[in-house]
Formats: C-alpha cells, structure tokens, sequence
C-alpha cells in the first residue's frame, strides 16, 4: 500500500490550504473532461464536478495515495456520478414516454469550450465511447496511463490499446475527412 503525500495526508486533516491546492491541480481538467463527455439534456458538467468535490470531501480518509492519485480518484468519482445521472434521465424520460409527456427538453447553453472545432468535435463524437473517453483523459486531460485506468476503472493495458484504436481512427479520420 503506498503511504500518501503530504498534501493528501494535510487534506485528511481538514487543512484548507491543502483542499484549495487539490483543487487547483484537478478542478480545471476535472471540467474540461466532464463537458467533453456531456450529452444534451443531461446533468449539468458544473454539477457533476461539484457533487465529485463534496463525495471527495466526505470520503477522502477512505483514499490513499499521492496528490496524482487523488486525480484519478476523483475522475472515477466523477464517471461514477455521470453514469448514475445518466441512468436516473433514462428513467425519467421512460417514465415521460409512458405518460406521454414530451421528454425532450432543450435548455440554451453556452458553446462547449473544450472542442471549438467542429471537426474535432465530430471526430471524437465518431469514436466509440470507450476510446473517446480515453483520448480525452489522456490528450486532453494530460492524464497518465494509471490516473486514467483509475478514472475510467479499466486496466492500464486496456487504457493504452484503446488509446492506440481511438488515435488510429482519429488519423483515418484526418486522411481521409469525406468519409
């Protein structure tokens, strides 16, 4: 079991300065990955992060590691609390259908600011859910192999084949932008 660094352990403490520096190092990538993996009429990216935050802060003494881990960590948080969200829109909306209500609600919103291209956007949207997860946490995020596997619960082999997959489609992609 490795022991945790001091910022984790000063964070188990209750020490402000020390949840602030977490924060610091993970907030801004924990959103760019939340609004890459977001999907029309679903749980807002600002809400899933803090909801990932406060379920961190009430189980952080349950976390052992360094200030890195603690990144991966909380992305698994986060994914845990999107597929639950996810889930729990599903059902409402079957249970619109059966009512026959209109379950379709479209809320104007800001232009995501992680892709401004709309190829990119395209491209990633093309790979399977898998892969873009990845090529996301990896190349966007600047995760590493292990911060992803944790964040995404996959193994690390698993994270780097289907990195491999999703940069060769995303290269098919680009040779070939018609198809």
């Amino acid at each position: 079991m490795r022991a945790d660094d001091e910022l984790v352990a000063a964070a188990k403490r209750g020490d402000a300065a020390a949840w602030r520096e977490l924060y610091r190092a993970h907030a801004g990538r924990l959103l760019l990955w939340l609004e890459s993996r977001a999907k029309p009429g679903g749980e807002a990216p600002d809400d899933l992060a803090a909801a990932a935050w406060l379920v961190a802060a009430e189980r952080v003494a349950d976390f052992t590691g360094s200030s890195s881990d603690f990144g991966g960590w909380l992305f698994g948080i986060a994914r845990n609390h999107a597929a639950n969200a996810a889930r729990r829109g599903a059902t409402r909306a079957r249970g619109l259908e059966t009512l026959g209500a209109d379950a379709t609600v479209t809320l104007p919103g800001p232009e995501p600011r992680l892709l401004a291209d709309e190829w990119v956007r395209e491209a990633l949207a093309a790979l399977p859910p898998r892969e873009r997860d990845v090529i996301a946490c990896t190349e966007v995020l600047d995760l590493d192999v292990a911060a992803t596997a944790a964040a995404l619960g996959m193994s690390a082999v698993a994270v780097r084949v289907a990195r491999h997959r999703g940069l060769k489609r995303l290269r098919g992609a680009l040779d070939h932008p018609e198809s």
